[in-house]
């Protein structure tokens, strides 16, 4: 039977978090072409997030993307539909064009657990102009299940598309993953389900593929795995393992191989010894991803030993 699922490939938007989005045009030009080619259903081109209200002039343009820049890269909008995330607080929701005038399909909005009031008014907002919607609800493996039960309450009333499960510091396995699906499943019966993994434990693919079984509809993924410290599920592997007549290998396999090798030469991602010590204990990766950009980035002992000590730093 083929699968009902849809790819989303958010290599742009949450591969950046490795180079500050320091993506040439023409890297994104040829990763939209080629995700078109492979089949996959959106591309996630970077945040929608407003320069007003965050720092980081110094980063690329997929951190504040331009809709007349976007038309620039890509000039001729294919299959393949477009996305962008934004983040509470970091958004000016005026800065969001009607659907009709926007190279943008899909909104995503992220947020934590206690902000899903602010993250829902913003979805009824880009709903209302149009937009194809989904709320990400970051850091589940640090939410008690009542204040999720609470949530679930709210956003059954929202106009919003998709509700994600997020492993957020990749600590979760398939079970944590089942569960969830379960609970977001029998408490959101209206809403279509998304999940995004890191690759900390290198239980991305499989926690994807446990959450497909599932019936979670979109599976976030990224090229070579390229994302935030350990990365995420590899699109390629979705490409070449979901039945799916439209989905082919070879446009992905070409990507890596004119683009991604050399990046991953540049920019360093995916499964490391901190990345697994962090999601191992359920930490934000924030911690790993300091150490290897310190001189001491491959002292696995001692970071791990400062992660597990039950004493604060410097206390004796």
């Amino acid at each position: 039977m083929r699968d009902q699922c849809k790819i989303l490939d958010c290599t742009i938007r949450d591969g950046g978090l490795v180079n500050n989005w320091d993506f040439s045009v023409e890297f994104v030009r040829d990763l939209y072409n080629g995700l078109n080619e492979a089949g996959v259903e959106y591309m996630e081109i970077g945040y929608k997030n407003s320069p007003k209200l965050l720092k980081g002039a110094d980063s690329g343009p997929w951190r504040f993307l331009d809709e007349n820049f976007l038309k620039e890269v890509i000039p001729e909008k294919k299959r393949t539909k477009l996305s962008a995330l934004v983040d509470i607080g970091r958004v000016d929701e005026n800065d969001i064009l009607p659907r009709e005038q926007s190279m943008l399909d899909l909104i995503r909005v992220a947020c934590y657990i206690k902000d899903v009031d602010k993250a829902l008014e913003l979805v009824r907002q880009f709903h209302e102009k149009g937009y194809e919607t989904s709320l990400n609800i970051m850091a589940l493996s640090h939410v008690l299940e009542h204040d999720l039960v609470e949530a679930f309450a709210e956003i059954a009333q929202s106009p919003v598309d998709i509700v994600y499960i997020v492993d957020s510091y990749g600590s979760m396995d398939y079970k944590d993953i089942e569960h969830l699906a379960d609970k977001f499943g029998q408490m959101l019966p209206g809403k279509q389900l998304g999940v995004h993994t890191h690759n900390n434990m290198q239980l991305a693919f499989s926690n994807t593929l446990a959450a497909k079984n599932k019936g979670v509809v979109y599976l976030d993924s990224s090229v070579y795995g390229m994302g935030r410290a350990a990365g995420n599920c590899p699109t390629e592997l979705l490409v070449s393992h979901l039945k799916n007549p439209n989905y082919r290998l070879r446009p992905v396999l070409d990507i890596i191989e004119k683009h991604m090798l050399a990046m991953r030469q540049k920019w360093e991602w995916g499964y490391i010894i901190p990345y697994m010590i962090s999601g191992t204990l359920n930490e934000h990766p924030r911690v790993a991803m300091a150490l290897r950009d310190s001189e001491r980035k491959d002292c696995f002992v001692e970071f791990y030993d400062t992660l597990t000590s039950p004493e604060p730093a410097g206390v004796k």
